[in-house]
């Protein structure tokens, strides 16, 4: 059996929720803390065992390309002032194995993926949103990588929204479950209120086979105008078994506005030397907040 060794990474999209930041800066730069959003789903791959990365990007990307390369400059002038572990975090951040490859045109997340071909081959690989941050004490792709051990078949990674929020994902419609793998039957993308088949949402990780070029091919346009990756694979599941994992950890939804927020208050509560102070100014903020509120 083919391991999973390769992974596409879209980063091509205009970032519209997040002008007038992302009007110069690539969404995907944006900080969470100290670290870009990319660089945690990068770490997330290779953590997972994936050994070649393919990040789709568009135009005004370049910083991207710069983030995961050498800095000689910038590495010579932390190692005269002996900031060591600051040197060890960048140069960390280049010693990963990415491709780069230019999607001309904002026709949609298949379209991304299908610019990507070449670079995968006949080989099954791995695709990763950068929308969807996840912690875990096994990385959530590992996780599903693990599952295709034994199924063999396309693995769609879902976390449970509640009701309330199934419209604004895509569902998963699903007829038998072992744990937390299971059998899609369909795909809904953003059901309309309480027309939800399960509150089982699709979220930005996925195990494919080669098999998923054959419908991208096609560019057939979906939803939004655009080639839609969940169209091809529900086309796929006509023909190979697709399956459902539900991940094991805290997800986070840095795509919109109030998601990235949370989760930057999140993971800077999850670090030792920042927990405390930022604590303190919760609690004070709480408290100024109650008072004006009173008065």
């Amino acid at each position: 059996m083919q391991q999973i060794k390769k992974a596409i990474i879209p980063a091509a999209g205009l970032g519209t929720r997040f002008l007038p930041a992302t009007k110069a800066m690539p969404k995907e730069m944006l900080p969470i803390v100290d670290r870009p959003t990319i660089e945690y789903i990068v770490d997330e791959a290779v953590q997972s065992g994936i050994e070649d990365i393919i990040i789709v990007t568009g135009k005004g990307k370049r910083a991207i390309e710069d983030h995961f390369d050498h800095s000689l400059e910038l590495e010579d002038n932390l190692m005269k002032k002996e900031k060591f572990e600051q040197l060890e975090r960048i140069r960390k951040s280049a010693n990963v194995d990415i491709h780069y490859i230019r999607q001309k045109e904002p026709k949609g997340l298949g379209h991304a993926v299908w610019c990507a071909r070449k670079f995968i081959g006949d080989e099954p690989f791995a695709v990763l949103l950068g929308d969807d941050i996840i912690q875990s004490e096994t990385p959530g792709l590992k996780q599903m990588m693990n599952q295709y051990e034994k199924t063999k078949s396309a693995i769609i990674g879902v976390k449970s929204v509640p009701d309330d929020e199934t419209h604004r994902y895509g569902i998963i419609d699903s007829q038998e479950k072992e744990g937390g793998l299971q059998q899609v039957k369909n795909l809904v993308e953003k059901p309309k209120q309480g027309t939800a088949p399960s509150n089982m949402a699709i979220i930005g990780r996925y195990i494919l086979t080669p098999k998923i070029f054959d419908f991208l091919d096609q560019q057939k346009i979906g939803a939004g105008g655009e080639i839609q990756l969940t169209d091809a694979i529900q086309e796929l599941n006509k023909t190979q078994s697709v399956h459902a994992y539900e991940i094991d950890g805290n997800r986070y939804d840095v795509g919109e506005q109030l998601g990235f927020i949370q989760t930057t208050i999140e993971i800077a509560l999850s670090r030792d030397d920042l927990r405390e102070p930022l604590l303190e100014y919760l609690n004070n903020l709480q408290g100024n907040l109650k008072e004006k509120t009173s008065n």
